[in-house]
């Protein structure tokens, strides 16, 4: 595996429940769980990409004395594609509760020949010049979204670190990030090999806005 991709499931950890339960079609049909645990897995992601940020000394007071102690130097710009992102996305602002916030709108436009592209609509962002921004995307599958969602932020500036978090990725997806964002870090949950030939991971769970929200 490539050394810009952290694959957090693969040291087993209570992330594998989490995941387990989101794969397991049974589970999976409680939405509020479902939900749930896109949080719950942002949450821990947020807490993984936390070790690589910036970090300045800070003396805390305390009703006893004084600690030096480290503290992020600034607050990462976290960026979620619509709509299976939002409750993963909210799991990133339990840990970064003071983070910028930025969406976009991303979908699959299914051409006459069955073929899809990847079609934007819509997007709210705040200012990324020289900051760190965290793209979230639960299912990297292609890796097509991510990449035109990353060109289209591009042209409203360009951030110093790029991380991208996803739930779970299919290899050829990752292959496809690394090589059109080659300076970006990726934290995954989990790493499977296929995709089907309408571009869903395989094992996977499912289209994961559908879980979360119901059918579209």
């Amino acid at each position: 595996m490539d050394t810009r991709v952290t694959v957090v499931g693969n040291r087993p950890s209570y992330l594998n429940q989490i995941i387990f339960e989101m794969r397991d079609r049974k589970v999976q049909q409680d939405r509020m769980r479902f939900r749930r645990n896109l949080s719950r897995t942002g949450q821990i992601l947020a807490y993984e990409i936390s070790k690589e940020l910036e970090y300045e000394s800070r003396t805390v007071t305390t009703p006893l004395g004084e600690l030096d102690m480290h503290l992020p130097e600034a607050q990462p710009v976290i960026v979620s594609i619509l709509r299976a992102g939002l409750p993963f996305h909210q799991g990133f602002l339990e840990l970064f509760d003071e983070a910028d916030n930025g969406f976009i709108a991303a979908y699959r436009h299914i051409t006459k020949g069955n073929e899809f592209e990847i079609r934007i609509e819509y997007q709210a962002m705040p200012e990324i010049t020289n900051r760190t921004m965290i793209l979230v995307d639960p299912m990297i599958a292609t890796g097509k979204s991510l990449v035109m969602c990353h060109r289209q932020l591009l042209e409203r500036g360009r951030p110093e670190r790029i991380f991208v978090a996803g739930v779970v990725a299919s290899e050829e997806g990752l292959e496809y990030v690394l090589r059109n964002i080659p300076n970006a870090r990726i934290f995954v949950g989990s790493v499977d090999r296929e995709l089907t030939a309408k571009s869903y991971i395989v094992p996977g769970l499912g289209d994961a806005g559908d879980l979360a929200f119901g059918p579209k």
